[in-house]
């Protein structure tokens, strides 16, 4: 009973270690996960002494915590941001992680002394990205960017893994076996497509069977949160019983029921937003104490310079070749390329060849191990500078926002929402309250005071108010804080506006000829800009029109352009080099290529 104790009480101080160390996060932008991993390392064997080495439990217990981790992603994904950047995110979290590790699996074999089949599995297991790493360090980092560019790497690294998990596990088994590229079959393109396909199929199924299943049961507001964790995992245990992919699953149960009307939401993503901390201790914490620091010397230079050129050469080649059928520019190209974190997935893939008996098993662990540790320190220390470097920091749409959603029972049509009045917001400039809402409540120093009664509201009042789910966000704008207008301000979003009614024909008649083409002459600036970015404008788009660049200020609450900025002020590529460009625009200057060819012909004739 006592080593029972002593065991509990060792772990809670590593967990209270890990919950701590979150500040030092939070205060200085450093990687959450490093500091986690150092934990476990220093509590480990060749630190304070912790023997863990049982690698089939730590590859359970992270299998669970992983999917705990991907259900609260896609459960706190917006359909919209799905939406917004599914094909790009989804060809990156398939093809980019193939390509990843194809690029990768040369340099590894070459530096380790690797078969190529053997670098090839390396490559997998370090070929997805972190979503835990990436939702912290873009949200601690005060980071404001174009939504496709950031919807594209929430989604990115929230889909990645069961690519890489499948590669990983075939890839084991056709390396025990000993026969080389034989060893691939038939077998596995159809597991792939039975894995990916039951995981879609389960997914989709088990999200509409939690909404249901908690909708039916509304007695007691405190247990819905344990049985949505409850159905989450069976859905995951479901699906990998019947050899699908159960971490597909439970991503797409996620966000299926997330984007659902569920009973007691708001207490279901508060619980498991503390369930995704705790699964991350946990899960980084363990990882930690299997590492042996003392094995590290004898691999570090190949390991480094393999962790410098995943980062610097097969990342970014294999996220230029995926992102280039897309619009997005040289700078978002190499952003996305740039935040391209590694994780503890990567350590625990780095497990299976281990359990698979594979030979010389701890090269790929310590390798993998080493890989993390380089891309924490050197990306995940820089993505702000890189992002502002490359001039991709936007301002917010508005300032802070103050606000809680309370749950109203059964099926309202309404919904509760308590706002703190910040100083400098709007309602305190005297802007009014829309009559679509109807304010019930003000609390003052700790008083409840009915709305009517209140009088003007001050600065830290909390005010309740019943509103149409759908008309909620537009609130957001009365109570933020003020957000001043700044010269970066201005310089981004360009020096004076034009309104979006205005036909786009005068664009040609004010800057010049042949700025847009002979069907866009009909077209309003609005429509303009919506049609050239593929019929969805967001928020700090930009299109170009020759020297003359159009931006988009804001939008309006049915997602329409509302406000254009003008720039005459040609936007820097990334690079000079030829790189991270979109098929288009290799389509483009192509063609301009062939035009200045053909015109130097003419001239020597």
């Amino acid at each position: 009973m006592e080593s029972f104790y002593l065991l509990l009480l060792v772990a809670t101080v590593l967990v209270l270690a890990a919950a701590f160390s979150s500040l030092i996060a939070y205060r200085f932008g450093a990687p959450l996960l490093l500091l986690f991993l150092m934990i476990g390392l220093v509590a480990g064997k060749d630190g304070i002494g912790i023997e863990f080495t049982n690698s089939a439990v730590a590859y359970m217990l992270g299998s669970l915590v992983l999917a705990v981790i991907l259900f609260d992603s896609g459960f706190s994904t917006p359909l919209q941001t799905f939406r917004l950047s599914s094909r790009p995110a989804v060809t990156l979290a398939t093809l980019g992680v193939v390509l990843t590790a194809v690029f990768f699996a040369g340099a590894a074999a070459l530096l380790l002394g690797l078969s190529w089949l053997e670098g090839l599995l390396l490559g997998s297991i370090v070929a997805s990205t972190d979503a835990a790493a990436v939702f912290f360090l873009l949200r601690i980092g005060g980071i404001h960017i174009r939504d496709q560019v950031r919807s594209t790497l929430e989604v990115e690294s929230g889909t990645n893994d069961p690519m890489a998990i499948f590669l990983t596990i075939a890839l084991v088994e056709v390396v025990s076996r000993g026969k080389g590229l034989a060893g691939f079959d038939s077998g596995f393109i159809l597991m792939f497509f039975k894995e990916m396909g039951l995981g879609l199929i389960f997914g989709i199924l088990g999200g509409l069977m939690i909404v249901n299943v908690v909708n039916r049961f509304t007695m007691d507001r405190g247990l819905a949160p344990i049985l949505v964790l409850a159905l989450a995992l069976l859905v995951f245990s479901f699906t990998g019983a019947l050899h699908g992919s159960g971490f597909l699953a439970v991503y797409v149960a996620g966000i299926v029921a997330g984007n659902r009307k569920i009973f007691a939401k708001g207490a279901i993503r508060r619980f498991h937003e503390g369930m995704t901390w705790l699964a991350q201790i946990i899960m980084f914490l363990m990882l930690g104490l299997l590492a042996t620091p003392s094995q590290f010397p004898a691999i570090i230079l190949p390991a480094v310079l393999l962790a410098l050129f995943l980062i610097f050469i097969a990342r970014p080649l294999a996220v230029w070749l995926s992102l280039m059928p897309f619009n997005y520019t040289q700078q978002e190209t190499s952003f996305v390329a740039w935040v391209g974190l590694r994780g503890a997935v990567s350590i625990l893939l780095a497990l299976l060849p281990t359990l698979g008996g594979l030979n010389n098993a701890e090269i790929y662990f310590n390798a993998a191990f080493i890989i993390v540790l380089v891309s924490l320190l050197l990306q995940g220390w820089t993505i702000k500078p890189v992002a502002t470097r490359l001039g991709l920091v936007v301002p917010p749409r508005m300032g802070e926002v103050d606000k809680l959603e309370v749950d109203l029972p059964g099926t309202a049509t309404h919904e509760l929402i308590s706002y703190r009045v910040a100083k400098g917001s709007a309602i305190l400039q005297g802007e009014r309250i829309p009559r679509w809402a109807m304010p019930s409540l003000v609390v003052r120093d700790g008083k409840s005071i009915r709305y009517q009664y209140a009088g003007r509201l001050r600065e830290n009042d909390l005010v309740y108010i019943f509103v149409m789910p759908s008309y909620a966000r537009l609130l957001d704008r009365l109570f933020a804080s003020a957000k001043p207008v700044t010269k970066d301000d201005e310089d981004l979003f360009g020096t004076f506006s034009i309104a979006p009614q205005r036909p786009a024909k005068e664009l040609d008649a004010s800057y010049g000829p042949g700025l847009i083409t002979a069907q866009e002459q009909s077209l309003t600036v609005g429509e303009l800009i919506e049609a050239r970015l593929g019929g969805k404008a967001e928020y700090a788009d930009r299109i170009r029109l020759g020297s003359l660049i159009l931006i988009v200020r804001d939008l309006d609450e049915t997602h329409a352009v509302s406000s254009i900025g003008i720039s005459l002020e040609p936007v820097a590529p990334a690079t000079t080099l030829p790189i991270f460009i979109s098929l288009k625009d290799i389509i483009h200057r192509a063609r301009e290529h062939r035009r200045e060819k053909r015109k130097a012909r003419l001239n020597t004739k």
